[in-house]
């Protein structure tokens, strides 16, 4: 007997038995995904200052570090100092600073501040050279 034949006196055999019984008709259908839905457990409720998540998303960032990192490595140590670990893994999230997905893993604070602080002042200093004043003119 071949393939195709086993396979379909095998379905016919699991439709049969499931008319029959209806015992078996719903564990067919649930195994299936045919039945009725589970019932869902009830899914508590963010509090109503807390922006609501998409599935897998962070929140978005409270504060801008690379504005802040303008402002002085000082300032900026001090005002990450303030925030909530989830708060800064929101920042590494927002402004892209963790492209190997590891710093997000990271669970001390220190060590995502300085992270944070590497990237931003980074990214405040980036272009500073062609903003230089006198630097590679080529005026005659």
């Amino acid at each position: 007997m071949n393939l195709k034949r086993a396979l379909t006196n095998l379905v016919h055999a699991v439709v049969e038995e499931a008319e029959r019984n209806p015992e078996f008709s719903k564990r067919v259908e649930e195994a299936l995904g045919l039945g009725e839905s589970p019932r869902r457990t009830s899914i508590p409720k963010q509090p109503r200052d807390t922006p609501p998540r998409a599935a897998h998303r962070r929140a978005p960032a409270v504060l801008d570090p690379v504005d802040l990192a303008r402002q002085g490595e000082t300032a900026l140590r001090a005002r990450l100092g303030e925030l909530t670990l989830e708060q800064l893994k929101d920042i590494v999230a927002d402004y892209g600073m963790d492209p190997g997905k590891l710093v997000l893993k990271w669970k001390t604070p220190d060590r995502i501040i300085g992270r944070i602080v590497e990237v931003s002042i980074g990214r405040a200093k980036k272009g500073e050279g062609f903003l230089s004043s006198g630097s590679g003119s080529s005026e005659p």
